[in-house]
């Protein structure tokens, strides 16, 4: 089996079909059995059964001959060629039919590596295949045309429709479907989608998760019309696709050892063959067919097709598993990796927290009902376009009844302190309680000892004032998703030492979130190089680092890592790119189980290790001992496909137990109500 088979570099390669490599295999095997038929059951003339055996030859050895020659002219001695030189040399002993069972077995081998390989990699590159031919596009007169996809334009408004495949990326702008995106995010089950007003000819808001559509995922059972923002051949799907074929070219540790092993192992098989020859017939003196019959026996048993299959097999597979789990693992370096992390820093704001502030106290003063407060709140708020402002209607706007609702003019922005507007003719302020000093408003020390209080919980505080009078505090907080306490509990027992959260907010707010998570560590007030300087500490010494973030704001920090994992990698391309790991879904939940498929392939790879080495160790000395060729081929070749079935368990790991011990919560709604 070939280094070009063995290399890996592009999961292309082994997802292209190669029927003829096992047809040839199985002709081998029809010709061999007719040979041994013919000979020992049939006595056919010595012709006959030799023909067969020379098909045998020729459609066991037809591929292998063709990859050892490209390996020997490219100045490689492999494994192709030792099995080349053992059948010729068995011919030449007249030893036919050990010879043919040797290319059949080999050839058949081969070809069963191949398909079982395939298999590895068989659900990546069908992502391919995921996107529909065509798209139906809607023209400016409210017409609608089937164009091919790779026509489809952005800014395109696209209808698809009920239980069909999403043709691009884009956002929803009429409808409210229910989308299924575990092609690409992993999530197990479909998601609501909202429409967002697209903007012709404008500047285009954000564009929410809960608007966004990926290409190659799955409508329900209502129909919607999308704007696309990606060509087909920019789009997630595609851009996972190019990612995951060359995702082996960072090779794993244990693979660069296989390799520079491989190097002076497989010119040592030859020189010991040639010394097991020249022994046999200038010291012990036997016959020169005999020597050289052992010497072939010795070069079968100590090739190294099982030791050079050990390591990219459990690894294709691997990173087939992730990809299954919504997870792009780019190659066997960071997969052995996390599994032996010491230290994993976390982003804050959109990694453990959901990176949306949302009100989480109404805290009345001295007997303001709390519903006069919020209504107040809701009144002058509902005029600002301030994040803080949208996220005060979101979180009050469901309590207070129509009926209650008051009626605000006259916003004004006062930067860096609040809003002031006019509420009956009263003046009302909103903000801290520098706005109110700057007013000439007296503060009471216990109400500025209730801001005080939710400030040292990490909560940003708005004092609300009518006229000269007090109404209370409206305290907003990023929220801790539900699954971080749980995820980071799951890492410290897998083995993970200490979790550190890395964050540009003031220390208090890192500190009163870190104790809601709880890591060991919380550390504030980091701009980007602070928190490169602070990954660079955490890896002094021996410790292996971990970056979990958004990759945007974060990638300096991860390029200083030894690994990094991306969250809500799907449709950013800057995740994508940066991160050695990226989580299609917004999911932190799943950065556990990676850990765990990490160490489950670590452990695999030493088994099928483990597996090679006995193999040869009991296969040489055997031969010596009078083994003939036809066993240590089965034995040989069996242990070679025993390899590829164990690596191939790791496709079926952890299966529906991807969150295993971990609850997960939906992200938090513009519409939720304050806690």
């Amino acid at each position: 089996m070939s280094t070009d088979a063995r290399d890996h570099t592009s999961t292309a390669e082994h997802t292209r079909p190669r029927p003829w490599e096992l047809y040839f295999a199985i002709a081998s095997g029809v010709t061999y059995s007719g040979g041994l038929v013919a000979q020992f059951l049939l006595h056919a003339p010595q012709p006959i059964f030799l023909a067969l055996f020379g098909a045998t030859y020729f459609f066991g050895g037809f591929f292998t001959v063709k990859e050892a020659f490209e390996s020997v002219r490219h100045g490689r001695f492999e494994v192709d060629f030792l099995m080349i030189v053992a059948a010729v040399g068995a011919a030449s002993v007249r030893k036919y039919a050990e010879g043919a069972v040797l290319l059949f077995l080999f050839s058949l081998g081969e070809a069963l590596e191949e398909y079982a390989l395939s298999r590895a990699t068989r659900s990546i590159s069908a992502l391919a295949e995921l996107a529909p031919r065509t798209a139906t596009v809607r023209r400016d007169d409210g017409s609608t045309e089937e164009v091919p996809v790779s026509e489809v334009r952005v800014g395109d408004t696209v209808v698809v429709r009920p239980h069909s495949r999403v043709p691009s990326d884009g956002f929803v702008i009429e409808g409210n479907p229910s989308i299924d995106q575990s092609a690409v995010t992993g999530e197990s089950i479909p998601v609501e989608k909202t429409p967002l007003r697209h903007q012709r000819g404008g500047d285009q808001p954000a564009i929410p998760d809960s608007a966004k559509v990926f290409a190659g995922t799955v409508n329900g059972a209502t129909a919607f019309a999308m704007c696309v923002t990606a060509a087909a051949e920019d789009s997630t799907l595609q851009r996972v696709v190019k990612l995951v074929e060359e995702a082996n070219v960072a090779e794993s540790p244990s693979q660069v050892f296989i390799e520079r092993f491989q190097r002076w192992y497989v010119p040592a098989v030859i020189l010991s063959v040639l010394i097991v020859m020249a022994v046999g017939v200038l010291a012990l003196h036997d016959p020169f067919s005999e020597a050289f019959y052992r010497s072939m026996l010795v070069l079968v048993a100590a090739s190294p097709c099982a030791l050079a299959i050990a390591t990219p097999a459990a690894v294709l597979a691997a990173i087939g598993r992730a990809a299954s789990a919504g997870a792009l693992v780019k190659g066997g370096l960071p997969l052995e990796t996390l599994g032996k992390v010491d230290v994993m820093a976390f982003d804050k704001t959109g990694t453990l927290t959901w990176g949306q502030p949302t009100v989480s106290d109404v805290v009345p003063w001295e007997g303001t009902p709390a519903e006069r407060l919020e209504a107040v709140a809701l009144a002058v708020e509902s005029l600002s376009d301030h994040p803080l402002a949208q996220s005060v209607v979101a979180g009050l706007e469901g309590k207070i009844p129509d009926s209650r609702h008051l009626h605000a003019s006259s916003l004004r922005a006062v930067p860096g302190r609040g809003v002031t507007a006019v509420i009956d003719g009263a003046t009302v302020r909103i903000g801290t309680l520098q706005l109110m000093e700057d007013a000439g408003i007296s503060v009471p020390a216990g109400l500025r000892a209730d801001v005080e209080c939710l400030e040292d919980d990490g909560k940003t505080t708005m004092v609300v004032c009518l006229g000269s009078q007090f109404l209370g505090v409206i305290g907003l907080m990023d929220q801790p998703r539900q699954e971080s306490k749980e995820t980071l509990n799951a890492l410290r027992h897998g083995g993970v030492r200490r979790l550190v959260m890395l964050s540009g907010d003031n220390q208090k707010v890192a500190g009163s979130v870190g104790r809601l998570v709880g890591v060991d560590d919380a550390v504030g007030g980091l701009l980007p190089e602070g928190k490169v300087a602070k990954v660079r500490e955490l890896g002094s010494g021996r410790a292996v680092t971990a970056v979990v973030g958004d990759g945007v704001n974060d990638a300096p920090a991860m390029a200083n890592a030894h690994v990094s994992i991306a969250m809500g990698a799907a449709g950013s391309a800057v995740a994508l790119e940066t991160a050695d790991i990226a989580l299609m879904g917004d999911d932190l939940g799943k950065v556990p189980f990676l850990c765990r498929l990490s160490r489950a392939t670590t452990a695999t790879i030493r088994q099928n290790l483990v597996i090679a080495l006995v193999v040869v160790a009991f296969l040489v000395p055997a031969a010596f001992l009078g083994l003939e060729i036809g066993p240590v081929v089965v034995i040989h070749e069996g242990s070679t496909l025993l390899v590829v079935l164990n690596a191939l368990r790791l496709l079926r790991f952890d299966k529906g137990r991807e969150h295993e011990g971990i609850v997960h919560e939906d992200r938090p709604s513009r519409s939720a109500a304050a806690m």
